[in-house]
């Protein structure tokens, strides 16, 4: 395991997304449709991603998951149907890179969540997870995930 941290200051990212709740048992499949119908958008409206796809948890009930799928995007575009035009909000946020499988995630909230606390600062209880390669084409231990906490 591969783990970096800093804390930036971040402005507003407008964003395309889904937001949804779901079982973690099912979550694969739903990010595989989620993100294909948002990329589909995107290219009928000529735009494309302004940076990795992402997951936000507004909770972490493994059974019951409180989730927002999306693609940063360029400038504010329209939502349609069930893909919502939002935005990251602008705010102080810590940030993890690992490199790692998904499935050993755990290990780096929990030294992501030890060190802002240390630095004094407060979680607000939502986690971001961008995605910065594909793991349908790279082995687990090499896939590289951007943890980000908004902090209070």
């Amino acid at each position: 395991m591969s783990t970096t941290f800093e804390i930036i200051d971040q402005p507003s990212q407008p964003i395309l997304s889904v937001r949804t709740r779901t079982p973690l048992s099912a979550l694969p499949e739903l990010l595989g449709k989620s993100y294909g119908a948002i990329a589909q958008y995107l290219a009928e409206l000529g735009e494309y991603p302004a940076g990795a796809p992402f997951v936000a948890y507004y909770n972490m009930d493994m059974e019951d998951l409180d989730i927002e799928i999306g693609f940063p995007v360029g400038k504010e575009l329209p939502g349609q149907g069930d893909i919502q035009s939002s935005a990251i909000p602008e705010g102080k946020y810590a940030i993890c890179f690992y490199t790692g499988p998904y499935s050993e995630l755990k290990t780096p909230y929990a030294a992501l969540t030890e060190w802002v606390t240390q630095k004094g600062h407060t979680p607000k209880g939502i986690s971001y997870e961008f995605y910065l390669n594909d793991p349908g084409e790279t082995p687990p231990e090499d896939l590289q995930t951007k943890i980000v906490f908004p902090l209070l």
